[in-house]
């Protein structure tokens, strides 16, 4: 019996995507949560955090009004950029990356409030320029954070169904992913092919968690030593 490789391949490379997209953003976005004292900031925590309560159909839905031909952000995207984000990829990409958020978030920003503050002021009173001090004091001694934000965000968009569904539905070689595949195969008591699926992502997400488990297990033993 053969399998269709199809939708593992669009969910893996659609994790990927979301995961790079997040790191990039979460960066000095949880920095700039751990560090600020903006009198507002417990509000900007509660909206990055709201994917993790809202039902995921509630976050589709609003994303399918915002990201529609007649919403304000596809329109905008369909004008300047000839670009649909409605059951297309890149809507696709575009969802999971503000579904996935606090998955990176949170790590990054605990990563960030666990480094004594007294390495910042150093660089500083060396010197060194924010960006420098970035790159060069604050992510080097978060690593087990930084890993951890990579694996949450990539484990939870290779699982995404609800958002997925309503913004991408169900369309071969563009939106079917696998979450959506193995919907479609049981609706269609096509067991075999749904354990498929299902199996490859249970095998991939195990391996991705143990290996990090073991690699955060071996960083911080220095650390408590």
């Amino acid at each position: 019996m053969s399998y269709d490789f199809g939708p593992i391949l669009l969910t893996f490379r659609l994790a990927s995507a979301t995961t790079a997209i997040l790191l990039i953003l979460g960066i000095p976005l949880a920095s700039w949560l751990a560090f600020t004292r903006f009198k507002l900031k417990a509000v900007i925590e509660t909206v990055v955090s709201m994917p993790l309560v809202l039902p995921p159909t509630v976050i589709g839905f609003y994303l399918l009004l915002v990201l529609g031909h007649n919403g304000p952000v596809g329109r905008l995207a369909e004008q300047l950029l000839d670009l649909k984000l409605v059951f297309s990829f890149a809507g696709l990409v575009v969802a999971s990356v503000l579904y996935s958020l606090p998955f990176m978030v949170h790590p990054l920003q605990a990563g960030f409030q666990g480094i004594p503050y007294s390495l910042v002021e150093a660089s500083y009173v060396l010197g060194k320029s924010r960006i420098h001090t970035l790159f060069r004091v604050l992510l080097p001694n978060m690593i087990p954070a930084i890993l951890t934000g990579i694996v949450l965000s990539f484990a939870h968009t290779i699982g995404e169904f609800g958002v997925v569904l309503m913004i991408g539905g169900s369309i071969p070689g563009e939106t079917r992913v696998a979450s959506i595949a193995i919907y479609d195969e049981v609706q269609a008591l096509n067991y075999g092919e749904a354990n498929f699926h299902a199996l490859v992502l249970f095998a991939v997400t195990f391996a991705i968690l143990l290996m990090v488990y073991f690699v955060n297990k071996k960083l911080l033993k220095p650390l408590k030593e």
